[in-house]
């Protein structure tokens, strides 16, 4: 995917999620007690996964490698069209694993040391992290889940945390 065709399909995919946001949220507002029943299509979304991506590439931690070695710098390089239909077709057809979080330790004031847990970018672009590209409803998504007012699917778990 060139440049300036990722720049535009990213303006389409951006009111695409900002108008299921909406939705949702005034669902969620609406009707206190209701089930949001298979979320799972909105993580495999192509929309939903190449703005995820675009928050994941902007991210501080975007130069650094998870434990598969892979950088958003690379993934931009290699294509990332093919890394989002890759992803997404290991979604749909549930093959898609996180991978461990890389651990680092870093040094805290005092002069400790704290774990820092550095996730893959497939992993950050299909997690509640990326928010999948809700931004502000982040929030609002996490306190569904905790709720149990979110399910994923038929399965009802994620495919990825």
């Amino acid at each position: 995917m060139k440049t300036e065709e990722l720049e535009s399909a990213l303006g389409r995919a951006e009111l695409r999620v900002l108008k299921i946001q909406t939705k949702l949220h005034r669902w969620a507002r609406d009707e206190p007690h209701r089930r949001f029943d298979d979320l799972f299509n909105l993580v495999a979304d192509p929309a939903f996964l190449l703005v995820a991506w675009d928050r994941v590439r902007g991210n501080k931690g975007a130069r650094t490698a998870g434990v598969d070695g892979r950088t958003a710098a690379s993934i931009q390089g290699q294509g990332v069209g093919e890394f989002l239909d890759g992803l997404r077709a290991s979604l749909k057809d549930r093959s898609f694993r996180p991978l461990p979080v890389r651990e680092r330790m870093i040094p805290k004031a005092g002069g400790k040391l704290r774990r820092l847990g550095i996730a893959t970018v497939a992993s950050n672009c299909t997690s509640c992290r990326s928010g999948w590209g809700w931004r502000r409803e982040v929030g609002r998504v996490g306190d569904l889940l905790a709720a149990g007012r979110l399910d994923f699917g038929p399965e009802g778990d994620a495919p990825a945390t």
